[in-house]
């Protein structure tokens, strides 16, 4: 079992005592709700008369369902009207802080608690959205929960948990211009697996990871619950310092050397022992695309797509079902597919410096005709970041839509949806069967730039042709 790595430190000062089951109880330091998996729970701790145990451990915010486009009240979908309402009375009567639309913190839950500050490192955290490891960036423990287990930490500020076994990654090495931080954890899903991090903490680690902001760093973490882990961490450093300091909740001033000491002694030391240890060089990774419905069907863009026999014989039946779902071939190249839609945000990829990116490869250029592409900024305070940097000017001037802050597309609980059969280049975390509204509809996972290069030649490109 590990040793003396970030991971066992905050278990250890997290836990409460061994449960009869042989799980550990462990304390949730922060715990982030939203509208969509909260009501349920907030009903099941009124039929027991059971308060919020600590509320000032709690912050809610609503995302998933909100337009992006008119979000004018009541909105016109009945039921998301509905969650609205749930979430604000509930947070009203069990006195929990709340980030409503209009507030100026309202936004997507995993892009609001990185940048107010609440999210730190050496805290364990929770929240009812698979996307939770995003807070690992931070060199915190973070989990995405069942509604049963929102409950649970609401009534307890506990969870029942079975320890993790932590897989080091280590990737080194210089990444080459139009190579992001999504394009890394695509490669490691790609080479690991979608299963490979089942029962897994992941570490990442390694002088690439050192060398990526806080933002990439997220990008990151976002996506180890795609490559099978149940969370996924960066121990902190001077990056995650600079950053964290004079946020909202960051510690003041008189504190902030205690805490920079004490997050220090959280990273897993030198001689710490890790379960698995596996590595990838920056330089092999090229700008990545998948190609189909799990995240771990990727490949770089100069590549093709994988014939059945050089994949493992445990990949062949769903890659066959994603050759005939996606409509594409093995042996077949990703770059000139054509697209009709190109989203931009989420909690992956839709922070500052993601629609900096894009609107690097947008400024001058225009989205090809037919094209639907459009910009969701992942919180109110990116957005007013971005306009105060006209990056919202660069987007529309090039024919982009400017939207208001969501999950939007990603998972598409809202009217932002794919149509039919088609073709979204996303820069989004899940390209599952159905997951941007259609049935039928399909998903090419990339970064931000590449979206953007998709938007302006209407079909998948290089986005190192345009820098």
């Amino acid at each position: 079992m590990s040793r003396g790595t970030l991971f066992d430190k905050v278990w250890d000062l997290h836990t409460v005592g061994t449960l009869p089951s042989g799980q550990t109880q462990l304390f949730i330091g922060l715990h982030l709700i939203h509208e969509v998996t909260s009501p349920q729970a907030f009903a099941m701790l009124r039929e027991r008369g059971l308060p919020v145990l600590f509320p000032e451990r709690t912050v809610a915010t609503v995302d998933h369902i909100v337009p992006t486009e008119n979000q004018a009240r009541p909105f016109a979908d009945t039921l998301a009207e509905d969650m609205m309402r749930a979430l604000e009375r509930n947070c009203q009567d069990f006195g929990v802080r709340f980030y409503n639309i209009g507030s100026g913190n309202q936004g997507i839950v995993h892009v609001i608690a990185p940048e107010q500050g609440l999210t730190q490192p050496g805290m364990t955290i929770a929240c009812g959205d698979s996307h939770t490891s995003t807070h690992g960036a931070f060199g915190a423990i973070a989990f995405g929960i069942g509604t049963s287990q929102v409950r649970d930490v609401l009534a307890s500020q506990t969870l029942a948990l079975d320890k993790l076994k932590v897989r080091r990654i280590e990737v080194n090495g210089n990444l080459v211009p139009g190579v992001y931080a999504k394009d890394v954890i695509l490669h490691i899903i790609r080479h690991l697996g979608v299963k490979g991090g089942v029962g897994y903490a992941y570490e990442y680690a390694g002088d690439t990871i050192a060398r990526l902001s806080m933002e990439s760093r997220m990008t990151v973490c976002n996506m180890s619950i795609e490559g099978g882990a149940r969370c996924g961490y960066i121990n902190p450093d001077a990056v995650t310092f600079a950053y964290l300091q004079d946020r909202d909740f960051a510690p003041a001033a008189g504190q902030w050397e205690q805490a920079v000491a004490w997050w220090t002694s959280m990273a897993s030391e030198p001689d710490a022992v890790y379960d698995d240890q596996v590595s990838f060089q920056a330089e092999t990774i090229s700008p990545t695309v998948t190609w189909g419905i799990t995240p771990g069907q990727g490949v770089g863009i100069d590549e093709t797509i994988p014939h059945p026999e050089a994949l493992p014989p445990d990949e062949r039946a769903i890659a066959e079902e994603a050759y005939h779902y996606m409509d594409l071939l093995p042996g077949q190249k990703l770059l000139g597919t054509k697209v009709d839609v190109c989203f931009i945000g989420s909690c992956t990829n839709g922070r500052l410096s993601d629609l900096q990116e894009a609107a690097r490869i947008a400024q001058g250029r225009c989205v090809a005709p037919g094209i639907k592409a459009f910009v969701v900024p992942g919180s109110e305070r990116v957005k007013q970041q971005a306009e105060a940097e006209g990056l919202h000017e660069v987007f529309l001037a090039s024919g982009f839509e400017w939207r208001d802050p969501g999950c939007s597309m990603c998972l598409a609980m809202n009217p932002d949806k794919l149509q039919g059969r088609e073709i979204s280049a996303s820069s989004s975390n899940r390209n599952f069967k159905g997951r941007q509204g259609s049935a039928a509809g399909r998903t090419l996972l990339m970064s931000p730039a590449m979206v953007a290069a998709a938007a302006i030649r209407g079909a998948v490109a290089d986005v190192r042709e345009f820098l």
